[in-house]
């Protein structure tokens, strides 16, 4: 009776690990129906006496894509390069969907460099500026065209933005700020 106990517990666990090694397939992601928002986040990156202030108001989900209001401020004394699509780095505005709404998930794939694609915005109005000056504040809409998955989290991500000349003390070589709140898409 115990060997065929041990020989029905060693099938049972064979059929885990065969199972654990195959997944399911997920079903395809829907479409986010059109919905609004109203956020109000003010996030911060700061480091000593310096810091760049980025806020997103609302998020809409339309019937051909998405929008953001947003604004960005720079308290520092340095002038940050931001609107210049010239420049040797891409500009990052737009928003990345995550699994969850949880901090830790972006940190663990920062880290591991396993961030998801972004979805970069294609319009922005007014135009970004190409410099954003010490004091100065920058707000309007971004948007762009295409669906976002239902059931995903969204994060907004602002930059890149290069200082102009030495950046302040402790501060990035560009800066990417990606959003440390979140909202699913129903």
């Amino acid at each position: 009776m115990r060997a065929a106990v041990a020989i029905a517990i060693a099938v049972a666990l064979a059929a885990t690990a065969c199972a654990e090694e195959t997944p399911e397939p997920k079903p395809p992601a829907s479409a986010a129906k059109p919905q609004s928002r109203q956020l109000h986040w003010n996030e911060r990156y700061t480091e000593g006496d310096n810091s760049i202030a980025f806020r997103v108001r609302s998020f809409d989900v339309t019937e051909g894509g998405w929008r953001a209001d947003i604004s960005m401020t720079n308290d520092t004394k340095t002038r940050f390069e931001v609107g210049n699509p010239g420049a040797t780095l891409d500009r990052a505005f737009g928003v990345m969907l995550f699994g969850t709404g949880d901090l830790r998930e972006l940190e663990q794939r920062n880290a591991s460099n396993e961030l998801p694609g972004i979805r970069r915005a294609e319009r922005f109005r007014p135009a970004l500026p190409l410099v954003l000056e010490p004091g100065a504040t920058w707000s309007g809409t971004m948007e762009a065209s295409g669906a976002l998955a239902a059931g995903r989290w969204v994060r907004v991500v602002f930059g890149a933005l290069v200082p102009i000349g030495d950046p302040p003390e402790s501060f990035p070589p560009a800066l990417v700020w990606i959003t440390d709140h979140t909202f699913q898409l129903r």
